[in-house]
């Protein structure tokens, strides 16, 4: 693979962490999409408006799909896609929060060829190339050795829409009495690419967006660790949901969850 795409989107998502920065120390313009939970930045827009152009402008070709609509999606037969989160964690973001990311991934076919995450507050920067293993500021990582779910850390999110209509509180439940801790540090990118540096060793969420995980799939993947549902079938990138661990946990997280997946759902 050229490694031209890889240099670019790293090149691209630290330009983007340069505006989120920036905007952090505006007054805060924030828009609704839908409901009134569902927020959207400035910061959101000018990161995904210079994604696009720069990607556009390297990659005339390919295909964009971004967040907040701006991309080329459909306007390209290309076989190349680019998947564009410009900020994942809005509402940390507009809160102040310091768990927020640009993540930028590449895909032939869905198959993915590179990933970019970048936390601009912190300066992490979580790269990896399909076959070339994951990095964290340069250097390589691999996902824990944590070999049991009651000595796991876990992380989850929950969706900023019909909260009341998730059952994700149930799995939270289970999950934060049968292991060490669950974490919701609301980025699934960031968890994913924790997962894959092995801060966490395992992750799990519903109804998540193909730009929301296509970055931390490739790095999971490349840094040893394991991608599947709860069915144990590889995942799909917008598929309803996601597991993500170190491999070692992997069967005994997905026991549990498909477990839990067979109890009726609590009323209220």
């Amino acid at each position: 693979m050229p490694k031209n795409y890889l240099a670019a989107a790293i090149e691209i998502a630290q330009e983007a962490g340069k505006i989120l920065i920036e905007e952090l120390s505006l007054p805060l313009d924030i828009r609704y999409k839908g409901d009134e939970v569902d927020l959207v930045t400035q910061a959101d827009k000018r990161s995904e408006r210079l994604i696009v152009e720069q990607l556009t402008k390297h990659f005339p070709d390919h295909a964009i799909a971004a967040e907040e609509g701006t991309g080329h999606e459909s306007a390209s037969a290309s076989e190349f896609r680019w998947h564009v989160d410009p900020l994942d964690g809005t509402t940390n973001y507009a809160h102040g929060y310091p768990c927020f990311s640009v993540s930028i991934a590449l895909a032939q076919r869905e198959r993915l060829l590179a990933a970019v995450i970048f936390n601009p507050f912190y300066n992490e920067l979580f790269t990896a190339e399909r076959g070339e293993g994951a990095a964290f500021n340069g250097k390589k990582v691999h996902v824990s050795k944590v070999g049991t779910l009651s000595t796991s850390l876990l992380c989850t999110g929950f969706p900023v829409r019909n909260r009341k209509a998730s059952a994700n509180l149930q799995y939270y439940g289970d999950f934060t009495q049968r292991s060490h801790g669950v974490r919701r540090d609301g980025s699934a990118a960031l968890d994913l690419a924790s997962v894959a540096c092995g801060r966490f060793d395992g992750f799990w969420e519903f109804g998540l967006a193909k730009w929301d995980t296509a970055a931390g799939v490739l790095l999971v993947e490349e840094a040893g660790g394991k991608v599947t549902d709860f069915a144990g079938n590889p995942y799909q990138l917008g598929g309803p949901v996601i597991l993500a661990t170190n491999g070692l946990i992997h069967e005994e997280i997905r026991a549990v969850a498909l477990e839990i997946s067979r109890r009726p759902l609590a009323s209220g």
